[in-house]
């Protein structure tokens, strides 16, 4: 049965009433709607100027299917109603109200911003892009430094979340750099760091604990989670989207803020966050990335629920300018042409991932392994054959090489 509500003839009508302009001043036009004495049909005039009862040069009467015609002819030729001018006046206003609102809370927020990071300058901290982040104790799971890591303009809103304790995902295509950098942080700001990878052999138990029989007794062991929350650890979970859904369960309340981990194998035993503990994920193909699920068979779909409490942020890969400055400072012996050609290789090669020409990604890891291979032996195809062309498929290495082939002469 049709439930559709029926078409107010006279409610339309109603609506199409009055004054539509364009212009202002003696270039002023336009077209004036009123009822007429005749039921169902509708006056219309024309003019131009300032005052509506002079320079009428139509007046005519039409029905509402050629008023409907005319006013759709009057919208794409840009007259507004008056009703319509008042919505815009009022929406402007409203903006404005905003706009002042907003610059007034931003204005009491960077205040309260500079007095944390006043309290913060007492303690001992690092500057990582131009964010203080407060230093941890040096372990053994701290990171190595690698001091070529280059921190771009779009890790600064990242390194914020991490000083305030944020719940940080980094979404992106594989060998974007989304764990490198995680660990980069740690490094500098001497923080272990736990990962944990939802490569589908992960369980729960991996995860949160297990008990087992050690020496005749029966011991509980921890899992990675509760080890990092106790002890202060930044945790990696890469590739969430292929966790199962037992963890995400898990997760689900470590989320909050301030969020304990209830262990209900022991007794209900409720963990509490060390205040060093970081929580990050990974993933390849949620939120924005799940238009490229296709391409990383076995992903799960993440709900917007459970997105909703993480800090999601789109890891792409570095512009040819900036791998161009990774490159020159990992490899100083290059030059800044051959280093930038070598990026725009790179540059290509993912951009034919994207369109899926490639079923591989190229990392920037794969990169750099390429120019020292190529420096050690003096032949690109020499040093791409275990670099690229073994890692790969045979129709891939066919595309890369003619890749490589647009870009430089290979003898």
């Amino acid at each position: 049965m049709n439930t559709a509500p029926a078409f107010d003839e006279d409610e339309a009508s109603q609506q199409a009433l009055g004054l539509y302009t364009r212009g202002e001043g003696p270039a002023r036009e336009w077209w004036r709607v009123t009822p007429s004495e005749r039921a169902q049909m509708y006056r219309i005039a024309h003019g131009r100027g300032d005052q509506d009862d002079l320079h009428i040069d139509i007046d005519t009467v039409v029905d509402l299917d050629n008023l409907e015609a005319k006013l759709l002819k009057w919208r794409r030729e840009g007259f507004v109603s008056e009703a319509q001018r008042g919505d815009e006046l009022n929406a402007e206003q409203a903006g404005h109200t905003f706009s002042r609102a907003l610059r007034k809370a931003v204005a009491q927020t960077r205040t309260q911003q500079h007095a944390a990071e006043t309290r913060r300058a007492a303690m001992p901290t690092v500057r990582i892009g131009n964010v203080p982040v407060p230093l941890g104790k040096p372990n053994a799971l701290v990171p190595r430094i690698n001091a070529a890591y280059l921190f771009t303009n779009r890790t600064r809103d990242i390194l914020e979340d991490i000083v305030e304790n944020r719940r940080v995902m980094l979404i992106g295509h594989t060998g974007s750099g989304k764990t490198s950098f995680i660990e980069q942080v740690a490094a500098r700001a001497h923080y272990g760091v736990l990962r944990a990878n939802m490569n589908g052999q992960t369980t729960i138990g991996d995860f949160v604990g297990f008990w087992t029989v050690k020496g005749g007794e029966t011991i509980w062991v921890d899992g990675v989670l509760p080890v990092a929350m106790r002890e202060g650890y930044w945790l990696i979970i890469d590739e969430l989207d292929f966790a199962e859904p037992s963890i995400l369960a898990v997760l689900t309340a470590v989320l909050e803020p301030n969020g304990r981990l209830l262990l209900k194998e022991r007794g209900n035993e409720i963990v509490e966050p060390h205040p060093s503990f970081r929580l990050f994920a990974t993933a390849n193909a949620a939120g924005a990335m799940s238009v490229y699920r296709h391409l990383y068979q076995g992903a799960n779909l993440l709900n917007e629920a459970f997105l909703d409490r993480w800090r999601v942020y789109l890891f792409d890969y570095l512009s040819v300018d900036e791998e161009t400055e990774v490159l020159l400072r990992t490899l100083p012996v290059l030059t800044p042409p051959i280093a930038r050609t070598l990026a725009a290789i790179a540059a290509d090669c993912r951009a034919a991932f994207a369109r899926e020409d490639l079923a591989s990604a190229f990392s920037t890891r794969r990169l750099i392994d390429w120019a020292e291979l190529m420096l050690r032996t003096g032949d690109i195809e020499r040093a791409a054959g275990p670099a690229i062309y073994a890692k790969v498929s045979a129709d891939d290495a066919a595309l890369i090489r003619s890749i490589i082939r647009h870009h430089v002469i290979v003898d």
